[in-house]
């Protein structure tokens, strides 16, 4: 209380201070101060003048001494009559100057021309100065700016015999050169005053102490002002003020004091244990005299808070003084605002807690457990599949699937997750779905259009105990998605107006995350179905090999990953894989030119390393297309391996470009990775690509793959490898399909982060029963004979009614070998799922189909090959071409 009263009287006297005129010990200081500057600055501008004028006289005394000493030393006039004065007279110039104790002694003719000088050049020069009336025979003195700076010099007359004036000395020196006596006397005289200013500073601090003890630096009228303003004050604040003295009695009581405790006007002067209206205890603590701070008292149906300090700190009379809160609606006030911190806490962690992931479900189930049981007891959201699907929600009627529950319990009657719900009409769920307005439903249990949508589950609702409801529509874009359900059970208060606020909050920002979730899967799911309809939906029908597969897409996106099965000429079939730098769409649509790319030149029958040769150049105009475009995929890049397998020799070629090695599972369970030359990446050009055979066992498999199965931020590739090893080994009977889901198993545990492809091929050998061979020697002779012997084979076949048509086909293409080619003539004939003609020879040129003019003898033989078979076609070898020709097998054969 003692603090409060000298808060008070600083308030008050504050603006009094300020405007009254500085104290009397204040303007007796600033007087001494004023003296003492005064005085210390006029004694030292005294000795400034004194010491000037000092310096110049005794520079001229000094100066015409030694001046007349040197012009009347011996053997000054004999050295002025030599033939070289100033040899004789420089050294005794400077030996003089030296021990007189001056800057200079000049020797000159009546002319002015110096014979000395300290300064050798400047011998020989006119002297500075005044020379008329030393050869007058005056000593004249004077100060000049001469070389040696500012000089105070004297010039007399050197006469001989005859009186006459033969020459001059001057000398002289500089005045900084001079004793001053300023900084002598300066050092004392500021000593000085500092001492008196000292004094007087400690004089008048003594004496301003002296009076504001005594008035306490008030005048009357000002003292009077302050106690008025102090007691309109103290009778005015909204707290009330207790002094009590040290034997119990009540020295004074505010306004407020006497309202919040009920007390009679002439309370002051009574003792505090004869006030019946006060309560016990707090009767109790104000005659107890102890500290207590915000202690909390009854006084009637008020809530008090109670401060109490003793009066005695600092020698004052005994005592205490109370200082009364009320704290009735403060404590209100307070609940409410830590209703608002709570609500504001439950805000901020639903903005770190909701949309997380970018997954629609995962974001109701978020919603859902953020709000409880902090908000709601229990909380239920409800989506339109559409959304679940990525799609936007259709504005029909509200069918919603449940897709989030959450409560306080798990043995509630609500609605199970997962269920598509038909919310009728009068419920809350379809008035807010469609109004796009929430609904507060204070009692359910009066709540008639509620009850329409399922009697016997609501009746179990209510029974259960829950007993309030917001329903808030899931709105973004101005598209409602679905609804959010807030319940709340008989145990709490029912949901209200401020709380129905909250909730939109809360759905509001759920809201966002969820449409930004549906979005992302919708455009996933289009990057996914792009890329699969890219990739082949069905491998094609082929004898060579058997085949498993799979492809995962990328947790984050599509990739560029691919692989391709393509039948070739021969019962050869060729394998591919390849991966696109990059994800997202740029990289799946690179892809699907890639692979449209590696069917047409395969249709070309290239050499792996041919065909990786086109792709290398494709890659590079793709990338040169983009240059310069606002695409922001950069340049492409991709990998590649090619393999070709032919059944009939069991032999395969396959060359790479940037790309993993394939692994190879031996028949006996061994698993080892194909030694590939490494080829650079598609698109750097420049470097060709190099290929390796390699002839495989029956039943050997061939394992191709990308990078997303082996590579990952957790583990080296070299890990990998071995780990894809490890899944391969020892199961060489395992089909490719189960040895597909093996590998993904070990090597995949959970969603890859890159795309996969995985393509694993069982090689199978054509029998030998099926394939026959023959040489052809150079001569058309040798025709009819390979018509007959093919006819033979094809009866042996059971395929006789393709006699006639392979033997026209034959008879063609031989013929064309034996005119155009050159030797070895060979002729295979293979019966797979169709039956193949090859005709080989050693020549390199490649005949072509053309319409032959009617007068033409010739031509027609290959536009007839093309009409009677199925597919024909040329591929070239390293001993030359083959020319074949296929034709479809009749009914049943052809499997």
């Amino acid at each position: 209380m003692a603090s409060l009263f000298a808060r008070f009287r600083r308030l008050l006297l504050r603006p009094l201070v300020s405007k009254s005129p500085r104290s009397v010990a204040g303007q007796v200081f600033v007087l001494q101060v004023a003296v003492v500057v005064l005085l210390v600055a006029c004694a030292v501008i005294a000795l400034v003048l004194q010491s000037e004028r000092d310096t110049k006289d005794e520079a001229k005394r000094r100066s015409v001494a030694v001046a007349q000493t040197f012009a009347h030393s011996p053997g000054v006039l004999a050295a002025l009559q030599s033939p070289d004065p100033t040899k004789i007279l420089q050294p005794l110039t400077e030996v003089g100057r030296k021990a007189a104790g001056v800057d200079f002694i000049v020797v000159m003719d009546t002319k002015g021309i110096r014979y000395t000088h300290p300064l050798p050049d400047l011998i020989g020069k006119r002297f500075v100065g005044t020379i008329g009336p030393s050869l007058a025979g005056k000593v004249y003195t004077e100060s000049v700016h001469g070389p040696l700076g500012q000089e105070v010099q004297a010039t007399v007359p050197v006469e001989n015999a005859d009186s006459k004036v033969v020459a001059l000395v001057s000398a002289g020196l500089k005045v900084k050169n001079v004793t001053n006596q300023v900084d002598r006397q300066l050092p004392i005289i500021l000593g000085a005053g500092a001492g008196a200013l000292a004094v007087a500073t400690g004089g008048t601090a003594l004496v301003g102490r002296r009076l504001r003890r005594q008035t306490h630096s008030l005048a009357p009228d000002e003292m009077t002002r302050m106690y008025e303003h102090h007691d309109a004050v103290l009778h005015s604040v909204r707290e009330g003020v207790l002094i009590v003295a040290g034997d119990g009695r009540l020295l004074l009581a505010n306004d407020e004091a006497k309202r919040l405790l009920e007390l009679p006007p002439d309370v002051e002067g009574r003792l505090v244990s004869e006030l019946s209206s006060l309560d016990p205890e707090t009767v109790a603590l104000l005659v107890s005299g102890r500290e207590v701070t915000d202690e909390v008292h009854f006084a009637g149906e008020r809530l008090l808070a109670v401060n109490q300090r003793p009066t005695d700190r600092g020698g004052g009379p005994e005592g205490t003084v109370v200082t009364l809160r009320d704290s009735t609606e403060l404590q209100a006030v307070t609940g409410k605002a830590e209703i608002a911190r709570e609500r504001l806490k439950l805000l901020y962690d639903a903005g770190l807690g909701i949309g997380t992931t970018l997954d629609v479900r995962g974001t109701a189930e978020e919603l859902a457990q953020v709000a409880v049981p902090r908000f709601a007891d229990f909380v239920t959201v409800d989506l339109v599949d559409a959304v679940l699907q990525g799609e936007e929600p259709a504005p029909a009627t509200p069918v919603m699937r449940r897709t989030a529950v959450c409560g306080i319990r798990d043995d509630h009657p609500l609605y199970e997750k997962g269920r598509l719900i038909d919310f009728l009409p009068s419920t809350p769920q379809a008035r807010g779905y469609g109004s796009g307005h929430s609904e507060l439903v204070a009692d359910l249990s009066t709540a008639t259009g509620w009850h329409a949508q399922d009697p016997e589950r609501t009746r179990e609702i209510i029974d259960y105990g829950i007993r309030s409801l917001i329903a808030a529509p899931i709105q973004a874009r101005g598209v409602v998605l679905g609804m959010a359900n807030f319940w709340r059970s008989e145990q709490r208060e029912p949901f209200d107006e401020e709380e129905l606020s909250l909730a939109e909050e809360l759905v509001a920002r759920a809201a966002v995350g969820i449409d930004n979730a549906r979005r992302y899967t919708r455009e996933h799911a289009v990057a996914v179905t792009l890329q699969r309809s890219l990739l082949p939906r069905a491998l094609p029908e082929q004898s060579a090999l058997d085949i498993g597969y799979r492809y995962l897409p990328a947790q984050s996106g599509v990739s560029g990953d691919w692989f391709d099965v393509i039948p070739l000429p021969g019962s050869r079939v060729a394998l591919v894989v390849g991966d696109v730098v990059g994800h997202g769409l740029h990289a799946a649509a690179t892809m699907g030119r890639l692979r449209t790319a590696v069917h047409n030149f395969s249709t070309l029958d290239l050499p792996p390393d041919e065909l990786l040769s086109h792709l290398d150049d494709l890659v590079g105009r793709i990338d040169q297309d983009e240059v310069g475009t606002d695409s922001a995929a950069g340049v492409v890049g991709a990998t590649c391996l090619y393999a070709i397998y032919d059944p009939v020799t069991r032999r395969c070629v396959m060359a790479r470009a940037g790309h993993l090695a394939p692994a190879l599972v031996h028949p006996d369970g061994t698993v080892t990775f194909a030694d590939l030359p490494t080829g650079p990446p598609l698109g750097l050009g420049g470097m060709p690509f190099r290929t390796a055979e390699l002839e495989l066992a029956e039943g050997a498999q061939l394992v191709l793959y990308t990078d997303g199965l082996i590579e990952d931020r957790r583990r080296d590739l070299d890990v990998g490898m071995e780990l894809l090893r490890d899944a391969l080994a020892g199961h060489p009977d395992r089909p490719p399909e189960e040895s597909c889901q093996a590998v993904l198993d070990e090597l995949l545990p959970g969603r890859p982060q890159d795309d996969v492809a995985l393509l694993i091929a069982r090689t199978r050998g054509l029998p030998s029963d099926r394939i026959a061979d023959w040489d052809v020697p150079l001569d058309p002779a040798a025709v009819a004979g390979m018509r007959d012997a093919v006819s033979h084979k094809l009866d042996e076949w059971g395929l006789s009614e393709l006699g006639f048509s392979m033997e026209l086909v034959l008879s063609e293409l031989i013929t064309n070998a034996i005119r155009y080619g050159s030797e070895p003539i060979h002729v295979r004939l293979i019966r797979d799922r169709t039956l193949i003609c090859e005709v080989a020879d050693g020549s390199s040129t490649s005949p072509h189909l053309r319409y032959a003019a009617t007068t033409d003898e010739g031509g027609r033989g290959l536009f007839l090959v093309s009409q009677i078979a199925e597919r024909w076609g040329t591929r070239y070898t390293p001993q030359g071409k083959v020319i074949w020709a296929e034709q479809t097998l009749p009914g049943a054969m052809a499997h």
